[in-house]
């Protein structure tokens, strides 16, 4: 770092305080009588404006390659291909969610149709579909966290075994 570079940053910052000085001005009211819950001076305000203003420079400045390349974040959010279908329709959704629930996928397409659909239905609709108890529990199940954005069917079903 040069020696210009700490002359021009004492000037930005001289520049900042001359600022929040006038901000301190004008926050303080006009009568201090009147508002005698007010006790702080310009300059505890100014001190105030100051701090804050440091804060938040430092908060900012990170540069966006840092900030992408942090070793904690890398764990949490990864650049590799998902495993996830992009397009989810009935069946995929049922072969996801497996345990016997696929079997009814000819029946919720002919009868429920779309896939949004399926997403509301209720308990009694699935009920009149024939669908046994366990299955309707899976079905609402998933379909709730799916809309959640908890769970997506994988694109190549998990092997039982």
């Amino acid at each position: 770092m040069t020696s210009s570079c700490v002359n021009d940053q004492s000037f930005v910052d001289s520049q900042h305080i001359k600022t929040l000085d006038s901000v301190a001005t004008l926050l303080k009211p006009k009568n201090p009588i009147a508002d005698s819950s007010f006790t702080e001076s310009g300059s505890e305000i100014a001190m105030a404006w100051r701090q804050i203003f440091t804060n938040t420079k430092r908060a900012v400045s990170i540069p966006p390659q840092q900030a992408t390349s942090a070793p904690g974040l890398s764990r949490f959010f990864s650049k590799s291909s998902s495993p996830y279908l992009v397009k989810v329709g009935i069946p995929e959704f049922l072969n996801g969610i497996g345990k016997g629930v696929e079997a009814h996928v000819a029946k919720l397409e002919s009868e429920i149709g779309d896939f949004h659909k399926l997403l509301v239905t209720r308990t009694l609709k699935l009920k009149k579909l024939g669908i046994p108890c366990q299955q309707r529990k899976l079905i609402l199940k998933y379909a709730h966290k799916y809309r959640v954005g908890l769970w997506r069917p994988r694109a190549q079903p998990v092997k039982a075994g």
